[in-house]
């Protein structure tokens, strides 16, 4: 999980002309992972609650939630969380489903 996802930008170096290079934005972010859970053999239980987070300031915040399946296949969920002065752990924007859902 990302708790800031627009916190680190990715940055290229493109060719500048002048046979150099300069950093340029590719408009995308860099998923930084700041916690996670998986089973072991010796103990199948999977924890669904993060560890608290502090924000900086109040306002609106997007985080990633990314999963990855024991054949190694991932999906990601961009998901926007609204952080209030009185709490530090934010809470969805929207309602999101407690368990996945097949279809």
């Amino acid at each position: 999980m990302d708790f800031d996802y627009d916190s680190k930008r990715e940055i290229i170096n493109v060719p500048d002309g002048r046979g150099g290079f300069e950093p340029q934005w590719t408009g995308g972010y860099i998923f930084e992972n700041e916690w996670q859970s998986f089973r072991t053999k010796q103990d199948r239980t999977l924890e669904f609650e993060t560890a608290p987070r502090s924000y900086p300031q109040p306002g609106k915040y997007r985080i990633m939630v990314k999963v990855v399946d024991i054949l190694g296949v991932d999906t990601s969920q961009l998901l926007e969380v609204e952080v209030k002065t009185d709490q530090s752990v934010p809470r969805p924007a929207h309602n999101v489903p407690a368990t996945p859902t097949r279809q």
